[in-house]
């Protein structure tokens, strides 16, 4: 028998020398490689670098989806937020989504390119979609004090709210697109590496920082006796009712529930004094329940400013009823106290003209009694007062757009902010001095949204309401009343207040009549002397009305 030495055998398709005296041993096959995708399930890098591929594999097709996402969150929120985020709520979702999207573009456009193509497409989107909102904080950009403003607290405020998280999440976006595919490379080495880690992270934590401001909310403090503890039966709160179809806010704040009930108007139009009312005036509300109203488009109620078109005169007179009649069947009160100061004058001498059987008297300081007549006497004050100081550029501007009425709320710029120039006196001498409305912003009144909003609310609200204002002329109109009438004016108010009600006050007929001038205060006597402004309200005022039907 002859053995073949040489013989071969096939294993795994080669061919195997094996020595003769392996012919007899069993020969073993190694089983097939299997593919490593089917030994383990693919991780959430494989599955994310799986969906995003195509967009990766184009960089067309990832910038197109970039200016998608961006795009279409622009349409949403001009159609949401017309005026940017108005309340609390808004603003943390519109920063959290505004984050989203930003990480999106990023993401599938994986390149840093995202972070100005993102913003710029939402930008313009949200500017087209709300093209029909009107006021100076969605207007266009004038080069004046109010013109600079009112881009800052409308479009600035909204551009941190949304913009910046945009830009800070396609940051991200971007750095995760390279994490998950590597080959991508993001260049610039370790340096810039980590430079451009930190400046993210300090951008994260600003954005963080900011959400926590806009999530304080806003508080007024218990009404306390002098050991600290709460006055039994006393009320202090913050709230926000639906009346005459708005949501209206209120500030709360009285000893004792079964005082009588006075309800504040503040000026403007657009005006909020929350906390003028709570920081000069807490002796009064020993004596009265003391409920400070956010009219509607101002302050807390800003978000009820549109659709502005129905913003009207009679609507504010309106609101004040409803909200007068909320006090009286809250506080189980026929009849409540009316106060209203400058604008809110105005609107307060309506209301109790109207409607005087509602009330038990009204109380006006810095009393206007004719916009467009006091509007005209600043024009003539100011163009004199100029001349005389020699400011030819602050001449040219009045003489420019001519006498008042204006249409436009920028036109009345020039006499708002030189008042105190032309009619100068000592400030420093009252309780107030020269702070006025601004001392209303920093206060645990308002949430952060809020503080933003004062400023836009005051220009956005006057600018569609103060043009309604100009036939008021209350010496044709406003001469009889069914209730006590009193006033409380600043031996310092400008002339083109005080010689208008000066005219008007003596035609004024009442059951009860009396006026209170208070020697070193100008437009503001409240909260410039608000211990003799107290004093009146509960020496003159509540003495002679209490309990009279």
């Amino acid at each position: 028998m002859t053995i073949d030495t040489n013989r071969s055998t096939t294993v795994g398709g080669k061919g195997v020398q094996q020595p003769a005296d392996a012919q007899d041993l069993p020969v073993t096959h190694p089983a097939p490689e299997q593919p490593a995708a089917a030994s383990a399930a693919p991780g959430p890098a494989q599955r994310s670098r799986s969906a995003l591929g195509p967009a990766w594999a184009d960089a067309r097709t990832g910038l197109a989806a970039a200016v998608a996402v961006s795009a279409g969150w622009g349409l949403i929120a001009g159609w949401w937020t017309p005026r940017g985020p108005l309340t609390t709520a808004q603003a943390i979702w519109s920063t959290a989504i505004s984050l989203i999207v930003g990480i999106l573009a990023g993401l599938v456009w994986r390149s840093r390119l995202a972070m100005l193509v993102a913003p710029v497409t939402f930008a313009v989107v949200f500017e087209l979609v709300r093209l029909g909102t009107d006021g100076p904080t969605v207007d266009s950009i004038e080069t004046s004090t109010y013109g600079l403003l009112a881009p800052v607290v409308g479009r600035g405020f909204h551009a941190l709210l949304s913009l910046f998280p945009i830009v800070l999440g396609a940051a991200v976006g971007a750095g995760l697109a390279r994490r998950l595919q590597p080959t991508i490379g993001a260049g610039g080495g370790d340096v810039g590496r980590y430079g451009r880690r930190a400046g993210t992270a300090i951008a994260g934590a600003a954005l963080l920082a900011l959400v926590v401001g806009l999530a304080r909310p806003a508080s007024t403090d218990a009404i306390v006796d002098a050991d600290g503890n709460v006055v039994p039966g006393s009320v202090a709160e913050l709230t926000t009712n639906e009346l005459n179809g708005h949501d209206l806010a209120l500030m709360i704040r009285g000893h004792r529930t079964d005082n009588p009930v006075m309800l504040f108007l503040a000026g403007g139009p657009g005006g909020s004094e929350m906390g003028a009312m709570r920081n000069h005036l807490p002796e009064l509300e020993e004596h009265f329940t003391v409920v400070t109203w956010d009219q509607r488009g101002t302050g807390k109620s800003y978000p009820e400013l549109d659709p502005t078109d129905t913003i009207t005169l009679d609507g504010f007179i309106d609101d004040t009823i409803a909200v007068t009649d909320h006090l009286r069947q809250r506080f189980d009160q026929d009849r409540i106290y009316l106060f209203g100061q400058s604008w809110g004058a105005t609107l307060g001498t309506l209301a109790v003209q109207q409607h005087p059987e509602r009330y038990q008297a009204y109380i006006g300081a810095g009393q206007m009694v004719s916009q467009l007549a006091t509007d005209r006497i600043f024009y003539q004050d100011t163009l004199a007062w100029a001349g005389r100081n020699g400011d030819d550029g602050l001449v040219a501007k009045p003489e420019e757009i001519g006498p008042p009425p204006y249409d436009r709320m920028l036109d009345y710029e020039t006499a708002l902010s030189y008042e105190h120039e032309v009619y100068p006196y000592d400030h420093s001498m009252n309780d107030e001095g020269e702070g006025g409305f601004s001392e209303n912003f920093i206060v645990d009144e308002y949430a952060l949204i809020d503080q933003v909003h004062l400023l836009a609310g005051f220009m956005d609200t006057f600018s569609v309401l103060y043009p309604q204002l100009q036939d008021i002329d209350f010496r044709e109109t406003a001469t009889e009343f069914e209730i006590p009438m009193f006033f409380v004016q600043g031996a310092n108010e400008a002339d083109g207040r005080a010689d208008v009600f000066d005219e008007w006050y003596p035609t004024v007929e009442a059951p009860i009549k009396d006026l209170a001038v208070l020697d070193t205060s100008g437009h503001r006597p409240p909260w410039e002397q608000p211990d003799e402004f107290v004093d009146y309200m509960v020496g003159t005022v509540l003495a002679e009305t209490e309990g009279r039907s």
